[in-house]
């Protein structure tokens, strides 16, 4: 088989930047085409300055029939998108936006939730992915393993705090540098769009495994406080719910280790995390401990790698059959 024939839709924002990093040294990926309504004819490496000298690349308003198409579009505008364009029915498509991740359905296509650590069977069968959100992720690698045993007990509380990246490449009034410099605030209250996603796949998981009736996990409530930091990337999750009676940590240590044996980016920790330990790869490294009848779970990921454009990869691997890992070992940055 020759090289995957890949290209990029909406590259001229921070995921599409992330993909086009990751998959110019990706050994089985050639990039064909990236396409944008802003930055037509303009080369890529103008618009991402990081990558002068990486590509020769330009952006245009052909897909060049690519074996795979990376949305990386605003919120609603995939389906905009895919009405607007000729895409062959061979084509995969793998939305990093929310249009698909609610209603799978849709044109014809079937999008299956690609976090990678609940659905790994399924996403290799698929043909088109909706990649989660990045809280989403960075919450449910939290309490995947509780969920997929039946101990799940209880509400999840959720404190989780985001780097500026997290809200896009377009500045406001709440993303301007001004305004997120030495500066932390809470937003979307117990609302965030990501709380829906999260509650249906972990009954998902719950119901596949048995893990509860009618697929119904009784502390699928999630209470979620996201906040905005005051740095660019990165998620740190602060997560706890109800512990099982007479359950030890180092049980639960054993049950995470367990859930997490075959991804080979999930890690649990033994001392506690930080986000230097995460940036800038595809990892996600989590912190267990109990307190007073509560387990707590850190949960650290980079939101443009592990939280989109990385798994998003991690995710087109499965598909084509290839490591999951190929092309995703990136070097972190400890300080």
């Amino acid at each position: 088989m020759g090289k995957i024939r890949v290209a990029i839709a909406g590259g001229t924002g921070y995921t599409g930047g992330e993909l086009f990093r990751i998959l110019l040294n990706h050994p089985e990926v050639e990039i064909v085409a990236a396409t944008t309504t802003s930055s037509e004819g303009t080369p890529v490496a103008v618009v991402h300055r990081d990558l002068i000298g990486e590509t020769d690349l330009k952006f245009g308003s052909e897909l060049c029939d690519p074996d795979v198409l990376f949305l990386c579009l605003g919120h609603g505008i995939s389906r905009q998108f895919i009405d607007s364009h000729v895409i062959s029915p061979k084509t995969r498509i793998i939305d990093l936006g929310n249009d698909f991740r609610l209603e799978p359905d849709y044109a014809g296509r079937h999008f299956v939730y690609g976090l990678c650590e609940s659905a790994r069977d399924e996403i290799a069968r698929a043909h088109d992915v909706a990649n989660p959100g990045c809280f989403a992720t960075a919450i449910q690698l939290a309490v995947l393993p509780l969920a997929a045993s039946g101990k799940l007990l209880d509400e999840v509380h959720v404190t989780a705090i985001t780097g500026s990246t997290g809200a896009g490449k377009k500045t406001g009034e709440t993303t301007h540098f001004s305004y997120r410099d030495n500066n932390i605030s809470i937003y979307k209250l117990f609302a965030h769009q990501h709380l829906a996603e999260i509650k249906k796949n972990l009954n998902v998981v719950s119901e596949i495994l048995g893990a509860c009736s009618k697929g119904d996990v009784k502390g699928v409530k999630v209470n979620f406080v996201p906040m905005r930091g005051d740095f660019t990337r990165g998620i740190f999750a602060s997560v706890y719910t109800r512990a099982v009676e007479g359950m030890s940590i180092e049980e639960y240590v054993k049950l995470y280790n367990g859930y997490y044996e075959k991804s080979p980016f999930v890690f649990v920790s033994d001392e506690g995390v930080s986000l230097k330990e995460v940036v800038n790869t595809n990892k996600a490294l989590l912190h267990l401990e109990l307190h007073d009848g509560y387990v707590h779970i850190s949960s650290v990921i980079d939101n443009l790698v592990k939280g989109a454009a990385g798994q998003a990869v991690e995710n087109m691997n499965l598909m084509y059959g290839l490591p999951e890992d190929l092309g995703l070992h990136l070097k972190p940055s400890a300080f």
